[in-house]
């Protein structure tokens, strides 16, 4: 069994440290950590993974974790990655987006021993002299400046940043001041985007404290195009099933490339190193089965949806291509055809035999026109419900229907479309 220490080390997600004792320092003993989530969204998203799982490798490890929601710096708004300012929020949209992604740090962590923060109760109420005086004359403007987030929006002055955001750092690093007193927290864990504030926290605590605190970063959770995840890009996967669903949220880890799946399995399961490694040589020597994809939306979607849900995404993707696809229950039908264009026909149409194959493909832009729909049938590449058809005068009827109001036409291997029966 791999201490905490190897165990981190094997799934590369120590970045940087602010002191190289602190790997077999989390080896012997207990600390508590925290780690910050930014709810400036309705949900958190799989960029915020990496993170959820860091809090339960801790505690598993014996650790003491904090779930820090930052209800109040939210409404600051982090500059780190970000070009420009930040739209600032309300009170109640937050409070909304807050109530969003408690339940999801929640499911990481057992609340018997852990706690979830959120640091509007302290920075909502310390007066702001007090505030210049206790924190802010501990730190230079030279040293703020300095930082990452601060020096590259430095560099474009049409974009500049303001003393709102440029006040940011002073207030996590307060964060992590209150949790050092109020808790005894020791290790601040982040995105290497936050090494700036992180080590902003950590010289807080040696100054007004006397104490010893550590800082950890883990490397940064990027898509296959090297850009960050996040939740204001498009196509942005949600960890609310409401937002993504389970068998979309399956479907995307599914179709992460070889390059990133051996990564995305260190970061994001709890698959033993030898069952990673075993899926690595799988990867290299049959890629083709994509076993490593198929583990990795597995695990993902049991830790985040649970056990149900993930046989659910499971069944909807084995029917994607398949005649199966009768099978579904209307909500999953419609998760796997929910990208598909749509359109819709009277049902007094098709009770009366009117509508062909022929002319729904041409009618659903499957086909371009007439002739090219019988040559798609007679070349084998028309289906109704994932069933190949080989009649091109076959119409289109009451047994068709999915739920009584479905017909999924397909043309070749990927072009669906879905009629609306009315």
């Amino acid at each position: 069994m791999p201490t905490l220490s190897e165990d981190l080390r094997f799934r590369g997600i120590v970045h940087q440290v602010t002191d190289e004792k602190l790997l077999d320092r989390l080896d012997h003993g207990r600390t508590t950590m925290y780690i910050g989530f930014d709810p400036s969204g309705p949900s958190l998203h799989i960029g915020s993974l990496l993170q959820l799982t860091n809090l339960r490798r801790f505690q598993l490890a014996g650790h003491r974790p904090i779930a820090l929601a930052g209800g109040g710096t939210a409404l600051i708004g982090d500059p780190g990655g970000k070009t420009a300012e930040r739209t600032l929020l309300s009170r109640e949209v937050l409070d909304g987006y807050l109530e969003g992604i408690r339940p999801q740090l929640a499911r990481f962590v057992d609340l018997d021993d852990a706690l979830l923060l959120d640091n509007s109760s302290w920075l909502g109420s310390v007066p702001v002299l007090d505030f210049l005086r206790d924190v802010g004359k501990h730190f230079t403007v030279n040293t703020m400046v300095a930082k990452e987030a601060v020096r590259s929006r430095l560099e474009r002055p049409d974009r500049g940043i303001s003393y709102t955001e440029f006040s940011y750092m002073l207030l996590q690093a307060y964060d992590f001041l209150r949790l050092h007193e109020d808790h005894q927290c020791e290790l601040q864990v982040g995105g290497s985007d936050q090494w700036g504030n992180i080590t902003m926290g950590v010289e807080l605590i040696r100054k007004v404290a006397g104490s010893q605190a550590y800082g950890l970063t883990t490397p940064l959770v990027t898509k296959a195009d090297g850009t960050k995840f996040g939740k204001t890009e498009e196509g942005a996967v949600w960890l609310d099933p409401q937002m993504t669903s389970p068998y979309r949220l399956y479907q995307f880890l599914l179709q992460t490339s070889d390059a990133e799946v051996g990564a995305y399995l260190r970061y994001f399961t709890f698959l033993s190193h030898e069952a990673i490694l075993a899926l690595d040589v799988e990867t290299a020597e049959r890629p083709q089965r994509r076993a490593a994809q198929r583990a990795l939306a597995r695990e993902v979607c049991v830790l985040l949806h649970g056990e149900e849900e993930t046989l659910r995404a499971e069944k909807a993707s084995a029917a994607l291509f398949g005649e199966e696809i009768a099978g579904l229950d209307e909500r999953t039908l419609l998760d796997v055809v929910a990208e598909a264009p749509s359109s819709r026909r009277a049902r007094s149409a098709l009770l009366a035999g009117d509508v062909t194959l022929v002319d729904a493909l041409v009618s659903s832009g499957l086909a371009s026109s007439r002739g090219d729909a019988r040559r798609t049938v007679g070349q084998g590449g028309a289906y109704v419900n994932n069933r190949r058809v080989d009649d091109a005068e076959r119409v289109l009827g009451q047994q068709d229907l999915l739920h009584d109001r479905y017909v999924v036409l397909r043309k070749g291997r990927r072009d669906y479309h879905l009629l609306v029966v009315e």
